[in-house]
């Protein structure tokens, strides 16, 4: 390629760079994936490294962009600068290299270096000065020189402290971002639900209008000092210190590393930690922590030479909706799948993705042939988000519509609500070959040996289509099928016996009630104490149990009215089944803890114990009486938190600091309490 194809190619990067950069940040409509732009960032990078040009209109000589039209401009008192990137451990020990010999020049040695490493929150960057004392003005990141107003805006976001116990004139940099629970929450009544995290949070923060801010419910975490006229601090750990003294909201990961392996090993363990927090990050920063250093390295045209951004790999990317696969699930539910053009996501080839109902698809635009945004995370199927109004995308194709006969059996489809549903429950192949593995499964009848696979078997040879005709079936009628010996067919008989004997709440969650899941059955038996009284509740009643909502209760409710699930819940007694709600168990505070602080409590285990596996330190509450969450609500009593313990324990303490509750405990602390029983506050 010459030199003047070069520059062509430069100058059509740096165009499209620039339209994918305003879209971005300005209107809050993505029109690319960030791998895209990235890809299409470093080609560009690299052509200017082999030319030695530099456009001027190039996006790499930007900090930030455009200012929005309609706020009112804000000159910040010192820069806002974005920070360099690596994406590899070797590109972060070049940068260490290449600060070691500056700092080398000023009598450091590669020993005196320490950093702090901090998450890289994935939302939008705000600036707030503080003057005498007071909040004076709260403003978006904007060129990094002028930003916008906001501060109305920002004063929605609960824990911005609007006076500090200092005169001195400052700015304290943060990061507004949205939760997952608050995205789910706005988009459940929206009209144009939002494609993403950040996109809301930023979309929130450039509305004019304070009441659309405030239904975002965003979270800031502030995380620097760019401008301090006071007394200097020596550290970015003292800096931090203030901040929490003040009462800033910080996000509790912070690591301080000797080394530049440490600070490694850190990077690593917030990648581990991404898929279970509630927000999105996009990698981790590591910054230097003696600001003497700092001054020394200076700046670079365009980055501190004191930071740099550790990269993850996207978990969001584009790609075409082919097709729509309508499944059949154990609860008669028909759901559509997405089939994508394959694309690769977070080193994984992705084929397949969510659509919730045909309601969600409306309200999403999703259309087959479409470019749609995907997101993959937790390891389990990618979630369409919405379409991608990418350059070049193309037309979309016919709307999406839902069948109007079952996909499996062919039965006319009924809808309620915003679901479709298959009735034929006992002639339905996918409803009870499901329905039969849910109820044997490990956490609710436990009946080892039985899989899917035996269930489908058992409905095409033997014609079962109810959990209760498991307790009918012969040696004889075994041995006859494919794979089964005596001993296999001996095995399953036993294991079927021995699940008569079973825990109230199992037998509650085997019998697949809709929105019932492990912990709602065991509150139900906790709060019913027998399968006879938990049947003849009444709405008000079953409402009236912590956790359990309005459309839980009345699916509880109509489950037990149903007159063809009342035979089949005789005949399994017929049968033999005595589900009993143990005294020991969950909230029955007769176990080993007996009338102790734990019986009939809420407890949430989180973080890594050190005496406890995740199943041990269930068993040993359950144990104690209380009651098992996997997550912080308004119910929860206790909250045990280990190493790394992250979000529930925010959540506890925010929560805490609202209503007084829950009681938090280190595992130090929750061990005292078994030999000591006593409330720790």
């Amino acid at each position: 390629m010459g030199m003047e194809d070069k520059s062509s190619r430069m100058k059509e990067l740096a165009e499209r760079l620039n339209q994918y950069a305003y879209a971005y940040y300005t209107r809050d409509d993505p029109l690319v994936s960030d791998k895209e732009y990235d890809r299409l960032y470093r080609e560009l990078e690299d052509m200017e490294k082999e030319t030695g040009l530099v456009l001027p209109q190039s996006p790499t000589r930007r900090v930030g962009d455009k200012v929005l039209p309609g706020f009112t401009k804000h000159t910040h008192l010192a820069p806002l600068w974005s920070l360099d990137k690596a994406r590899t451990p070797e590109e972060l020990r070049e940068w260490e290299d290449r600060n070691a010999r500056l700092l080398a020049e000023s009598g450091w040695a590669r020993e005196d270096f320490a950093y702090i490493v901090t998450m890289k929150f994935d939302g939008m960057t705000v600036n707030l000065t503080y003057e005498a004392g007071n909040l004076a003005h709260g403003a978006t990141r904007g060129t990094g020189v002028t930003g916008e107003e906001i501060l109305p805006q920002l004063l929605t976001i609960p824990g911005i402290p609007v006076e500090v116990g200092d005169p001195a004139a400052m700015e304290v940099r943060g990061e507004a971002i949205m939760t997952r629970e608050a995205f789910d929450l706005y988009n459940a009544e929206a009209k144009t639900p939002l494609k993403n995290l950040r996109n809301g949070a930023a979309g929130a923060l450039r509305n004019l209008d304070v009441g659309e801010t405030r239904r975002r419910r965003l979270t800031v975490y502030f995380y620097d000092i760019g401008y301090w006229d006071g007394a200097p601090f020596q550290t970015y750990g003292e800096e931090f210190a203030w901040l929490e003294g003040q009462g800033f909201p910080l996000h509790p990961y912070r690591r301080r590393c000797e080394t530049l392996e440490d600070a490694l090993q850190a990077v690593e363990e917030i990648l581990s930690l991404r898929d279970s927090l509630n927000f999105d990050i996009d990698g981790a920063v590591i910054a230097v922590d003696d600001l003497a250093q700092r001054e020394a390295l200076g700046f670079t045209s365009k980055f501190p030479r004191w930071a740099i951004a550790y990269k993850f790999e996207a978990l969001e990317e584009t790609t075409r909706l082919l097709a729509v696969e309508w499944n059949v699930g154990r609860t008669g539910k028909v759901t559509p799948t997405a089939i994508l053009e394959p694309v690769e996501l977070a080193g994984v080839t992705v084929s397949r993705a969510t659509l919730n109902n045909l309601d969600d698809i409306r309200r999403k635009g999703v259309s087959l042939g479409a470019a749609v945004w995907i997101r993959r995370s937790n390891d389990v199927i990618p979630e369409i988000l919405g379409v991608a109004r990418e350059e070049g995308a193309g037309p979309a194709g016919a709307p999406i519509e839902a069948p109007d006969r079952c996909p499996q059996c062919g039965s006319g489809l009924v809808r309620e609500g915003v679901h479709i549903y298959c009735p034929n429950a006992i002639g339905c192949k996918p409803q009870m070959v499901k329905a039969m593995a849910h109820y044997a499964g490990r956490e609710a009848m436990n009946i080892e040996g039985f899989s899917g696979m035996t269930a489908d078997q058992l409905f095409e040879a033997l014609d079962l289509r109810g959990v209760d005709q498991l307790y009918t079936l012969t040696k004889e009628q075994l041995i006859g099928l494919n794979k089964f010996k005596d001993k296999k067919a001996d095995n399953l008989l036993a294991a079927i016996e021995k699940s008569k004997a079973c825990g109230l709440d199992s037998f509650i969650f085997g019998l697949g009630i809709p929105h019932v899941g492990k912990r709602t059955a065991q509150d139900l038996a906790s709060a019913f104490g027998s399968l006879e009284t938990l049947a003849a509740a009444e709405p008000e009643e079953l409402v009236a149990v912590p956790d359990v909502g309005g459309i839980t209760a009345e699916a509880v409710f109509r489950f037990f009215r149903d007159e063809s699930i009342r035979k089949v819940i005789g005949r399994l007694m017929q049968a033999g089944v005595r589900p009993v709600h143990e005294a020991g168990g969950p909230g029955g505070g007769a176990g080993q803890g007996g009338g102790g602080p734990f019986a009939g409590k809420y407890a949430v285990a989180t973080g890594t114990l050190q005496g406890y596996s995740r199943r041990e330190i269930e068993a040993k509450l359950k144990s104690l009486g209380a009651i098992p969450q996997d997550n912080v609500t308004k119910s929860t009593d206790y909250v045990i938190a280990g190493d790394k313990a992250g979000a529930k324990l925010d959540k506890a303490r925010a929560q805490r600091e609202e209503t007084g509750r829950p009681t938090i405990l280190t595992e130090e602390e929750f061990r005292q309490m078994l030999d000591e029983p006593r409330d720790i506050e």
